[in-house]
């Protein structure tokens, strides 16, 4: 039994999801080969090779999937999948993209968004915004899975796995990379951040995000924000943390102004500490936090922001 993993990256460094997936191919046990397609992407190869449990590193190293177009992956992940029985992949926006088309040209039933392995066909993954946990077993001689990383803690980086490159071009013809609009911030990806604290409707605008800003600063943090946030156009959309945006499990989750909606509370629940700082003592996410304080946050913050 073999198991294929396919990193994510950026062509310069390895993405912590790919360790998490790593610990989720462990849990099902066999051995571990890891697939990194991309462009130049030498250095992450050598990432991976340390990931441990690992015992060998695909390199697909071609121009045509230096953006892992989906339609290029998809065909690649196919093409190398038949010779093995699980293909895992973060269920990130890269993964939840290309690994679907890899399923369908294996003919076999895509398992989405894992949250535990109970043995090699048989596996728990949330539904209902992760009010019900699904038990699912799959017959597929390939098991195509994606893997919701936010339930995985990381492998360690302790291996020696061997490097070896494949030449085998996909390029489906249909798709072109045209540009990439991203936010840059020196404060942490959500999805990686030790500690996030995020602001909900009760911020009132996205001025008083700035407030955030400080205590993130002070802390190392991440900023996220609920959706009831982003629909009334305090922050970007790509803040967003709850069922339709970011799933995240930092060691520290602050939530500001949020009244918990269920939707927000499938996407940060399963963190490891949650503070709730909310004037409602009737607010749903007093009911998931460890640490609750009621009272008016733009009181709240600030003395917080001092005593940093």
């Amino acid at each position: 039994m073999t198991i294929l993993v396919i990193a994510e990256h950026n062509n310069d460094a390895l993405k912590t999801d790919t360790h998490k997936v790593v610990a989720a191919a462990s849990a099902i046990g066999g051995d571990i080969e890891v697939l990194v397609a991309g462009a130049n992407c030498g250095a992450v190869a050598e990432q991976a090779a340390k990931l441990a449990g690992v015992s060998k590193v695909l390199v697909a190293d071609n121009a045509c999937y230096e953006h892992q177009l989906a339609e290029n992956l998809g065909l690649l992940v196919a093409d190398l999948g038949k010779g093995y029985s699980h293909i895992l992949a973060a269920a990130s926006t890269t993964g939840k993209n290309f690994l679907p088309r890899s399923a369908a040209l294996l003919d076999v039933a895509q398992i989405s968004d894992i949250i535990r392995v109970d043995s090699a066909d048989t596996f728990a993954r949330p539904f209902y915004a992760g009010n019900a946990i699904a038990t699912v077993k799959s017959n597929d001689a390939i098991k195509v899975i994606t893997v919701r990383t936010s339930a995985f803690d990381s492998v360690e980086e302790t291996g020696s796995a061997s490097v070896e490159s494949i030449d085998n071009v996909q390029d489906a013809g249909n798709s072109s990379y045209v540009r990439s609009e991203l936010t840059v911030s020196e404060r942490p990806e959500l999805g990686s951040a030790r500690v996030i604290i995020s602001g909900g409707r009760g911020m009132q605008n996205g001025d008083n995000f700035k407030m955030l800003e400080e205590v993130a600063d002070k802390l190392g943090a991440g900023v996220g924000a609920s959706r009831a946030a982003v629909d009334a156009g305090f922050v970007p959309n790509d803040m967003q943390v709850g069922q339709t945006g970011k799933i995240v499990a930092p060691e520290l989750y602050v939530a500001v102004g949020i009244s918990g909606a269920i939707q927000h509370l499938a996407g940060m629940k399963d963190s490891k500490v949650i503070v709730a700082i909310n004037k409602d003592p009737e607010a749903p996410i007093f009911q998931v936090a460890d640490f609750g304080l009621e009272a008016d946050l733009f009181e709240a913050i600030p003395e917080l922001n001092s005593k940093l």
